[in-house]
Formats: structure tokens, sequence, C-alpha cells
């Protein structure tokens, strides 16, 4: 036929893999996944069917686990899920941004828009609003009153 089209090759998980590596990352097989750093920026790759690798939480590597950005409102933070924090820090939130763009690239994936302008943060604790992340806090009218301690 005249106009027929090649089918596409959608790449396995582990071609993905070797793609990484190539471009310069290092590639480290863990329990849960796959961990692959350059410097001290990580991300957790896991394999998420039909050639689309799921990439979840790069960060900065604090001791061996992956510290992953949290906004406070006056300063951005790495917290590692053992409750270890650092600050961040400009270079590092430049290479972690380099990092995620790279790695996106070599997988093959979508850079968005909003990514694309710089680090962004997947939570946000701002120390100002008491007990927000806790659900619906006491409003001010529900709270007890407290006696009177004029006689």
């Amino acid at each position: 036929m005249f106009f027929r089209r090649d089918k596409l090759k959608v790449p396995t998980f582990q071609e993905l893999l070797e793609r990484v590596g190539q471009a310069g990352f290092q590639v480290e097989h863990l329990s849960n996944g796959v961990r692959v750093r350059r410097g001290y920026c990580a991300a957790l790759l896991q394999d998420g069917g039909a050639g689309r690798p799921h990439v979840s939480k790069a960060g900065v590597l604090i001791g061996d686990e992956v510290g992953w950005l949290v906004n406070g409102g006056y300063q951005q933070f790495f917290r590692a899920p053992s409750g270890k924090t650092e600050p961040a820090l400009a270079e590092q939130l430049h290479a972690l941004h380099d990092f995620e763009e790279d790695l996106k690239e070599a997988l093959g994936l979508v850079s968005l828009y909003n990514e694309s302008l710089g680090t962004t943060s997947d939570q946000h604790l701002y120390d100002r609003v008491l007990n927000r992340d806790r659900g619906v806090p006491v409003r001010s009218w529900e709270r007890k009153r407290q006696p009177s301690t004029n006689g």
C-alpha cells in the first residue's frame, strides 16, 4: 500500500532505563522500583505499563532517602520520608529543576509549561496557619470560653 505507516515501537521499561543510563544518570534497582540519580538529585521510577514510566518524588538525597520539596511559606525545605528536613538552597533548586527536565527528556515524557518555569513543590506547609493540614480547624465561635479570673 502506498499510505502505509510504520507502527511506532513503544520502548519497554528496561529499554527506557538503558536510555536514562546513556543520558548520564546512575540507575539503582531497589525492592520497590528504581532510583535514578545524578549528583545529589534523585528520583524513584516505577514501571507504569504500556511504555509509560511513573516518576515519583524527585528530590535531593538526604542520607539514603530522597527528600522532596516542601514549601514552608517563608522558605522551602527538603523533607525525607523519615522526617529529616534540610533547608533548600538556590543551587539545589536549580540542580533539581535541571535534573527533572533532563530525566523527562531521557524518558520521552511531556514537559509541562508550568513545571518548566521552575521547581514546583508537592506540599505547602505554612506555619502561620495553625492545624491547617489536620482537617477543619475549630472556629473561634466554637471554642469553649475560659472562665474569667476577675473576682
